[in-house]
């Protein structure tokens, strides 16, 4: 190996070190979340916020990014990524608020979205050939093994010392990959690319998915049509007594999200600069694998936000043994990932795509009867090392394919529109599961209690609100109080049949993915082979 080709690989070390962050910080909170609702006092809606307004930031920006990339030089956005990153990681370990905490989550988002498109397009601008195929395989292997990996760190760090050391762990990380970055990594750019920021595409994109998610993750709680509860910002309130703000939240964004790719379209035509150039959905890998990643992303991230919360609620597990059990999704993720592009020569890599969803959507559905009140972790560990080595087989090929036939100039636009797929479908996915488990486990909960001998109606139904709003975790202090077991155990059974609905859930985003799978192109490896065009230019810094 030569010199350049060696320091190509460090390079790339460095590069999987700062996604290595981002990815566990979209799942190192999930096992933290019961300890951060217990200190901060946290409502599980506002607990899906720490969650969601990460994903939701970093989807908003993603794209923006990509285009800065191109312009401005994509290791510089990297760089500047994790300065952004480290300080939120800062602000988040010391948050004493829920707030706060958010706020601080939301600056993190907006690092994240400098690093994800900055390594992603500098993969595809660096590596070429077989090379690319197992470049590739190292990105997809961190994305799926990290997501995974992320609750085992989070539970340990909770569990040994607090909740705060889940982020303060990114301040000497975020360091070394800095500095693998200044010293290995080339600067890629787009030297034909037109200058100009399109300003009202971003805002459009970003007021339109926000609206979105607001009204997905709010609804259970404000009320989908008529408002239950008062919904306040600070010292204003909502003005109209009879309608939620969630319905007029979606109707915003179904206004907003249709004018956005409209004035696209319409920059496009007239030869503008734009944030993003629909003439990239031209091309059937990158239409049909940004769906098919979509989907498959609703259940992905979803099923890591309500996993942690049921081990932990139901079986009493700490945070730390709680992410002992993922780690069996992070082993399968780190086995499928490498195979995927051994795998993808031979047999191509939309077969390697519908394999690894497959396996994601038979680990899910193996989980459910696994589910009860005496399981163990060992039990359904088998099932979630099935689901991992999917994840590891679809994830990385899927995003080789998405960008396959899209020019080098662009792979800055193209991974920022790909990532932003990915991460809108994450911050769905987490929505759509959150609610469908508060939902739910509320009504589970009442029913169940209603049902014991003697149990007065009003109890039940105040018990169960206060197990919806603290996800489960109010067991903790019902088990240390005697003459509790009959109460317990009816909400055991009550939050084991509400998580077998978003798991089944979960499976059949997936299976849609699978679906979708088939619209995929095959891309071979001599299209993948083709050389860099000569307005990307490489400079070694």
């Amino acid at each position: 190996m030569s010199i350049s080709s060696r320091t190509r690989w460090i390079g790339l070390a460095g590069l999987a070190l700062g996604l290595a962050l981002i990815i566990v910080d979209a799942t190192i909170v999930n096992v933290a979340i019961p300890s951060i609702i217990q200190d901060l006092r946290l409502e599980l809606t506002d607990a899906e916020w720490v969650n969601t307004v990460y994903s939701l930031v970093f989807a908003a920006l993603l794209i923006t990014v990509g285009r800065l990339g191109d312009l401005f030089g994509r290791k510089r956005m990297y760089l500047l990524g994790l300065a952004l990153f480290v300080l939120a990681s800062l602000l988040a370990a010391r948050a004493t608020s829920g707030a706060f905490l958010i706020a601080a989550r939301a600056l993190q988002g907006v690092g994240a979205a400098f690093i994800l498109p900055s390594t992603l397009s500098s993969v595809n601008a660096t590596f070429r050939g077989r090379e690319r195929a197992i470049a590739f395989g190292i990105w997809g292997s961190v994305i799926g093994g990290m997501a995974a990996l992320g609750p085992l760190l989070g539970g340990w760090l909770t569990t040994d010392y607090s909740w705060h050391w889940a982020f303060y762990i990114n301040l000497p990380l975020g360091l070394v990959a800095a500095a693998l970055a200044v010293l290995t990594v080339p600067e890629t750019r787009d030297l034909s690319a037109q200058r100009g920021l399109d300003v009202v595409g971003i805002v459009l994109s970003a007021a339109g998915f926000g609206a979105l998610v607001f009204g997905l993750i709010e609804g259970e709680r404000y009320g989908w049509w008529r408002p239950i509860e008062a919904f306040r910002i600070s010292s204003w309130s909502w003005p109209i007594d009879n309608l939620s703000p969630v319905p007029v939240s979606l109707g915003i964004a179904a206004v907003l999200l249709p004018a956005f790719a409209l004035y696209e379209w319409h920059r496009v035509s007239r030869g503008q600069p734009v944030l993003l150039d629909l003439r990239l959905f031209r091309y059937a890998s990158f239409r049909w694998g940004n769906l098919a990643a979509f989907i498959v992303s609703l259940g992905e991230f979803g099923i890591v936000f309500v996993l942690p919360l049921y081990l932990q609620a139901v079986l009493g597990y700490t945070a730390f043994q709680t992410g002992l059990v993922l780690i069996a999704v992070a082993s399968g993720a780190f086995l499928g990932g490498p195979a995927a592009a051994n795998l993808a020569t031979r047999f191509g890599a939309r077969q390697v795509v519908r394999a690894g969803m497959l396996l994601e959507a038979v680990g899910l559905l193996g989980l459910v009867p696994l589910l009860d009140p005496t399981t163990t972790g060992w039990r359904i560990a088998p099932a979630l090392f099935v689901y991992g080595t999917g994840v590891g087989l679809a994830t990385a090929q899927l995003t080789s394919i998405i960008l396959a036939e899209v020019p080098t100039a662009q792979s800055g636009q193209a991974s920022g529109t790909q990532s932003t797929t990915r991460q809108v479908g994450a911050a769905l996915g987490i929505a759509i599961l959150g609610t469908i488990l508060a939902a739910s486990l509320g009504s589970e909960t009442e029913a169940r209690l209603r049902a014991l001998p003697g149990f007065p109606a009003a109890q039940a139904s105040q018990l169960a609100r206060a197990t919806k709003q603290s996800a489960g975790q109010i067991l903790v202090q019902l088990r240390a109080q005697p003459g509790a077991e009959p109460v317990v155990r009816a909400i055991e059974e009550a939050f084991t049949t509400a998580a077998h609905r978003p798991v089944i859930a979960a499976a059949a985003f997936i299976a849609l993915g699978f679906l979708a799978s088939w619209l995929l192109p095959e891309i071979r490896p001599s299209r993948e082979d083709r050389v860099a065009t000569p307005q990307t230019v490489r400079r070694m810094t």
